[in-house]
């Protein structure tokens, strides 16, 4: 008799993929992360700026990909720097690549300096509070770590305006400042012909060639295609990696990396005339046969991708074809209309495809009616995660580093800060 291939014929035990196929078979949901089509999109993306350093923005838990495995495969491929928002990031990213520059984009809390030591990475500093308080923790520690100067140059949102910049230039200029970086970030840098773009471009190249020796960086995922005068020493692409358009004006250059897929929960058929979901607003123009899924709103797949007797919503892939949410969606739940296929193409337990197969994440994004950061960093964690590929055995060859990791010693017991000094008016 042949043997079974799901066997080990050694142990006689389940082999590894039949054993992940069983671990697989208790979710309603499996979400896949092609790393290798993230390490692709870095390497594009850093081509594209080429000198400039690329680094890698990985905030929100890698946009919802996972920061760990997306850090440890864009490192093994070249990666040397990594912005997050918070320091519990930055802690869990530190854990997974001890050697890369990791920046905190959040800014400075004051008595939290012995954390940024303890894991050895750069805050922010988009404040002259924030900036005086950093100064007292490394003169009282002694600690030579790094940190940014974010400079506001047209958002609004964080940094220093350009007066203040322009104030703390004399003791930047004056050396010993452990300045690593100045940066700022784009307003309108996804719409090509947009105005603010080259007035902020002119605005920061203007106050960042007042920091000398001071590597500058502006450009974001979409900044990187606005060609070479927004790419200066450093890059921090962020969505662009996870497969969303930073050029919406013209096709995605990005690899699709996330795959979502569902299973079918139950079969069943409505007569024409009745309704399906919430509220009734679907209904039924002919003999209807339904494959309702197991994944909702909870787990990220938006009420807004809902049908009704109006309007159509989203699509997904059942069997190899697009089929329509039918009704409204619930939770937990979705249903789906698959009249058109034929009549044993599916049954309870088989998979659909949400994300991927041609669904692109900005599509779902046009239909939640946001952006595709939303959508991915909204992926539920009610999904089993697989990750493949990231295996990099070489580094990709490029240019020296804008801003060379540090090893700066560890640093002298903390002290209680004192008031911070006044700063330049």
């Amino acid at each position: 008799m042949a043997s079974d291939p799901k066997m080990n014929p050694q142990s006689g035990l389940l082999s590894a993929e039949a054993n992940q196929a069983a671990a697989l078979a208790a979710y309603g949901g499996v979400l896949t992360v092609d790393l290798d089509g993230i390490i692709a999109n870095w390497r594009k993306l850093e081509k594209t700026a080429v000198p400039a350093e690329c680094s890698a923005v990985i905030k929100a838990d890698a946009y919802g990909c996972g920061a760990e495995q997306v850090s440890r495969a864009l490192s093994k491929a070249g990666c040397k720097t990594f912005f997050v928002a918070t320091i519990e990031e930055a802690r869990k990213v530190r854990a997974a690549v001890p050697e890369p520059t990791i920046y905190v984009l959040g800014g400075y809390f004051q008595n939290t300096g012995e954390h940024y030591a303890q894991i050895n990475c750069r805050p922010v500093i988009g404040d002259l509070n924030e900036l005086a308080e950093w100064d007292v923790f490394c003169r009282r520690t002694g600690w030579n770590g790094g940190a940014a100067i974010h400079i506001d140059t047209g958002m609004n949102r964080l940094g220093l305006t350009l007066s203040e910049a322009q104030a703390i230039i004399p003791r930047i200029n004056a050396g010993d400042h452990g300045i690593t970086l100045v940066m700022s970030h784009l307003v309108s840098a996804e719409q090509l012909n947009s105005p603010v773009n080259a007035k902020q471009l002119a605005a920061f190249r203007a106050i960042a060639s007042e920091f000398s020796g001071v590597p500058a960086a502006l450009a974001n995922s979409s900044g990187i295609f606005l060609g070479a005068p927004f790419q200066f020493d450093l890059v921090r692409p962020g969505a662009a990696l996870y497969g969303v358009n930073p050029t919406p004006e013209a096709d995605n250059p990005m690899q699709p990396v996330v795959d979502l897929k569902a299973r079918i929960v139950q079969t069943r058929n409505v007569e024409r005339g009745e309704t399906v979901g919430y509220g009734g607003t679907w209904t039924a123009r002919r003999p209807t046969k339904l494959a309702v899924i197991a994944v909702g709103y909870a787990d990220g797949y938006f009420r807004a991708a809902s049908s009704n007797d109006g309007t159509r919503g989203a699509e997904v892939i059942v069997a190899g074809k697009r089929c329509p949410v039918a009704g409204r969606v619930s939770m937990d739940l979705i249903a789906i209309d698959i009249t058109d296929l034929p009549p044993n193409a599916v049954r309870r337990g088989h998979m659909v495809t949400l994300l991927g197969e041609g669904i692109t994440v900005d599509e779902l994004a046009h239909h939640f009616g946001t952006i595709g950061y939303e959508v991915l960093t909204s992926l539920g964690h009610r999904y089993a995660r697989v990750y493949k590929g990231g295996n990099v055995v070489e580094p990709l060859a490029k240019p020296a580093p804008a801003t060379a990791p540090e090893q700066p010693p560890s640093p002298p017991p903390i002290e209680q800060p004192a008031s911070p000094p006044p700063l330049p008016s």
